[in-house]
């Protein structure tokens, strides 16, 4: 992990003005570009109403783990005047592109941005003599930073190198995986994280093909799953290529892996009172979501027990229930919300 970075202003890339999330095997995020470029981040009026509580004191700390283009982030400073924000992002555009919104919005003196994956989120409150945060945030996925370039190698709707990787000096690409992987291995990662019916089937044929030349743009890979996947199966569900660009993207940043990390980290980060709001845009995410949190919503008293025990209630105060889908409006606005879920969570008492 590299050292924080202070707020300065950077130049303006061409991009939308806030991050658009990516695919689940039911979000058409790729297939549909947003009917507006400047539409807001995703679930920005329930998020901030969310953390708000947690934020609104002067001093309180707000962690963005996955800073992205910094528009939740950016309505949580211009809503509450007393509070920091800490944004983590491993994607140096992405945190220059922040570093100008914030800049010109006015609260760099009130931000601190860090090149770090948020499972280094312990690393980073200490580097920053932070014991404790009063909110965190997780906005998962793609920004559109990345799924709107091609040449980052996240989308297959058009060609660019098959690269994506949230850190582009990470050591591991998507060509990597689809040139080394033996065939079980591809199909693990396909159906696992892609959650893909045809995982054998694409894999077999990636093996196949790179026999002949190795893959190093999306079209090809993105035309190869076309090809592999049967023709009934591909007039349905949108791009045919989705699974398996989400499957790789996920293995490529080991996004899962990081979360599983993170979220433990984040919760025992939290002071009393503090709060967690997390964004998922796939059932895989959402699980280990679900999961962490129902788990420290839990009283552990041992069953044979006859009375509660204190030190073994719950820690968290469950404030969604279930995961909380946007709204029609907001999915008509911006296709690529429709497979978002917030959860979220207060922190009740100290661990015993």
């Amino acid at each position: 992990m590299d050292s924080p970075e202070a707020v300065r202003p950077a130049a303006q890339d061409s991009v939308p003005s806030d991050p658009a999330q990516d695919s689940a095997p039911s979000d058409p995020a790729q297939d549909s570009a947003p009917s507006d470029p400047a539409h807001v981040p995703v679930l920005l009026d329930r998020v901030t109403e969310l953390l708000g509580p947690a934020c609104a004191a002067d001093g309180a700390v707000l962690v963005d783990a996955t800073l992205g283009l910094a528009g939740h982030a950016l309505a949580l400073l211009d809503a509450h005047p007393g509070l920091r924000l800490v944004g983590l992002d491993r994607d140096p555009q992405a945190r220059a592109e922040a570093a100008a919104r914030i800049a010109a919005a006015g609260h760099a003196g009130r931000t601190t941005l860090v090149p770090a994956v948020f499972d280094e989120l312990p690393e980073v409150l200490d580097r920053l003599d932070l014991p404790e945060v009063q909110a965190v945030l997780f906005d998962l996925g793609v920004s559109s930073l990345q799924l709107d370039r091609p040449e980052r190698g996240f989308s297959y709707a058009g060609d660019g190198p098959l690269d994506m990787r949230m850190d582009p000096g990470a050591p591991r690409t998507a060509a990597d995986v689809v040139n080394t992987y033996p065939a079980a291995d591809l199909a693990r990662v396909l159906r696992v994280y892609g959650e893909e019916r045809f995982a054998s089937r694409i894999a077999s044929a990636i093996v196949r093909e790179r026999s002949r030349a190795p893959f190093t743009n999306t079209e090809r890979l993105a035309h190869l799953v076309r090809e592999s996947i049967p023709a009934a199966t591909r007039r349905t569900g949108g791009h045919p290529a989705k699974r398996t660009f989400q499957a790789l993207r996920i293995e490529v940043n080991d996004e899962l892996g990081a979360l599983r990390r993170a979220l433990p980290a984040a919760l025992d980060a939290l002071a009393v009172g503090g709060r967690l709001a997390v964004i998922t845009f796939h059932s895989l995410e959402d699980r280990i979501v679900k999961q962490t949190l129902a788990a420290g919503a839990t009283d552990r008293t041992p069953p044979e027990l006859p009375v509660r025990l204190p030190e073994y209630g719950p820690v968290l105060r469950l404030l969604t229930r279930g995961g909380e889908a946007p709204s029609e409006a907001e999915v008509a606005a911006n296709p690529r919300a429709a497979s978002a879920r917030v959860r979220a969570a207060e922190r009740t008492r100290r661990a015993a």
